[in-house]
């Protein structure tokens, strides 16, 4: 393999790469091994077609793309490497060349990490949070504990209110045709929760167990569905259940059912503890996120816009993630708020932007302090993952890639570039 690195402009290179036309070859030879039994042709049995009769038959490039697909990935990632650029985002790849008998030839444009001018990141002022612990603080506590410990009790001699929670049967119809996924039975629906279109749930306020009501609502304009953006529609809704909660008295007995205390105002006196403990500890991320972001705003950079969309679809995965943990899957989420990829990529855009404007000015601390992670703050980490994921030590270290150690260390640093910003604020 060949290598050329070309700079480009706003923060960008184009690697064109040459692969040997041997290892072409070899790729366009596996290709035809993979789908010669996809063809046939009168005269051969179906898998054992030679090649030349398929090049005959369908001509020369028959294979290149898969074999251009088998080449690229390898060829891409020892290229970037070669090349030592710090690309930070996913490559625009160009075939420029593929033939058989001659070198493959492609080009990559790569977005790099912006330079950046850092500004002033010792003696950042920032305003203290107040970490005083309130009445209301600890009221509020109290009632969250008294929300997780309500009973749902069956209520199905009144009629729906706000916050009931209910089971329905429900069909769609737009044009008064049936659509595709707009049919469920025994769906447990929050009143209140917003979690169907438009004024779905508020319609169903009034209802009774047994009743049968027509609730009319229309599709957002942005539907992820097309042929229901914008479209009115009607559900037939059955009411078959009407549950609502009934919360325990605030008294000692409610303490020693959830806690490990005999009295309420020894239970009390934990949750301000507790309470306290943890406005200083969110204290100190808030003073973190203030001195960062004072930090952002002193300093200088470009930031390409690949680089944001690259963290846009890094944050969308981890929701995803998240929510998969709770019973939803991502397709689900996405047609029950109606909502797009492209409004999940504008709503998280913001945040995204914030995200690497701190990483690049943390690193820029960790390059002007010389800060290095220690062989036993590595460690220390790897201890850490092996407690985690319930591990051996041993094991975790084996796992992990050159690049996954890399990582590790990294943070590392700029974990340590964030406490001496912090340690130097005012």
């Amino acid at each position: 393999m060949s290598l050329q690195v070309e700079k480009l402009e706003n923060n960008t290179a184009k690697l064109t790469i040459e692969v040997e036309a041997s290892e072409l070859d070899k790729a366009i030879q596996k290709a035809y091994q993979k789908n010669k039994s996809k063809f046939n042709i009168p005269g051969f049995r179906k898998g054992k077609v030679p090649y030349p009769m398929i090049e005959k038959m369908y001509g020369a490039a028959v294979f290149y793309e898969d074999a251009a697909n088998d080449l690229i990935p390898g060829a891409y990632a020892d290229a970037a490497a070669e090349s030592e650029l710090d690309i930070v985002a996913r490559p625009e790849i160009n075939v420029v060349q593929i033939e058989k008998g001659k070198p493959f030839i492609f080009e990559a444009e790569v977005t790099l990490k912006p330079e950046i001018k850092l500004g002033k990141y010792k003696g950042v002022k920032v305003e203290k949070a107040d970490i005083t612990v309130t009445e209301e603080d600890i009221q509020a506590e109290l009632d969250k504990v008294k929300e997780q410990n309500a009973r749902l009790v069956a209520a199905d001699d009144k009629a729906v209110e706000d916050g009931d929670q209910t089971t329905i049967d429900f069909e769609g119809f737009v044009d008064g045709e049936a659509f595709e996924g707009g049919k469920g039975e025994d769906y447990p629906l929050t009143i209140g929760s917003h979690s169907f279109i438009d004024t779905f749930e508020e319609q169903l306020i009034g209802a009774k167990v047994g009743d049968e009501v027509e609730v009319n609502v229309t599709f957002p304009e942005n539907y992820q569905a097309k042929e229901l953006a914008g479209k009115p529609a009607m559900f037939k809704v059955t009411v078959k259940e009407i549950k609502v909660k009934e919360y325990p008295n605030l008294d000692d007995d409610f303490a020693q059912d959830v806690s490990e205390f005999d009295t309420l105002e020894e239970y009390k006196a934990d949750i301000k503890k507790n309470l306290q403990e943890q406005k200083e500890k969110d204290a100190q991320a808030e003073k973190e996120s203030k001195v960062i972001e004072a930090i952002v705003k002193d300093s200088k950079m470009d930031i390409p816009e690949k680089m944001i969309e690259a963290q846009c679809q890094q944050m969308i995965e981890e929701f995803a993630q998240n929510i998969a943990m709770q019973g939803i899957s991502f397709e689900q989420y996405m047609q029950f708020t109606g909502a797009t990829i492209e409004q999940l990529t504008e709503q998280v855009k913001p945040q995204a932007q914030a995200r690497v404007e701190s990483s690049l000015v943390l690193e820029a601390i960790v390059k002007a302090e010389n800060i290095e992670a220690t062989d036993e703050e590595y460690e220390k980490e790897i201890e850490d993952m092996a407690v985690k994921y319930k591990m051996e030590t041993d094991k975790v270290s084996e796992l992990l890639s050159d690049a996954d150690k890399k990582n590790i260390k990294s943070d590392i640093c700029m974990r340590k570039a964030a406490k001496l910003a912090v340690d130097e604020a005012k």
